[in-house]
């Protein structure tokens, strides 16, 4: 995948690891201060070995398969593995495949549950 600035004039390859189990995408902070993203708040997170860290959010863009989307991206340690979160694969309706170990598209769901309003 790409990183971009939040304009999407820059691009930096990153080699990110699918991880479902992140909220968010994560990059090393100094990729992400290179391209201009802006910390625009912190947010609590659990680790998988349940301690709780604070770590800065921005918006920013990215690029994966020849698409692009604005994404939050997570202010990571620097030398840290890039990760690439649910919120992000959400955006580009891709999902998992396990087996073949690649990232699938799926469709956008629009289920309405029953009695809520909003969906039609």
């Amino acid at each position: 995948m790409d990183i971009g600035d939040p304009q999407g004039r820059t691009w930096e390859p990153v080699a990110a690891v699918v991880d479902t189990g992140s909220t968010y995408s994560w990059v090393p902070a100094d990729v992400l201060e290179r391209l201009g993203v802006e910390r625009e708040y912190s947010e609590e997170f659990e680790t998988a070995d349940d301690r709780v860290i604070t770590r800065d959010v921005g918006h920013t863009r990215v690029r994966l398969e020849g698409r692009t989307r604005i994404t939050l991206a997570v202010f990571g340690d620097e030398g840290s593995v890039p990760l690439l979160g649910a919120y992000t694969l959400e955006g580009f309706l891709l999902a998992v495949d396990p087996v073949q170990q690649r990232l699938v598209p799926v469709r956008g769901l629009a289920k309405r549950i029953r009695g809520a309003p909003g969906c039609t």
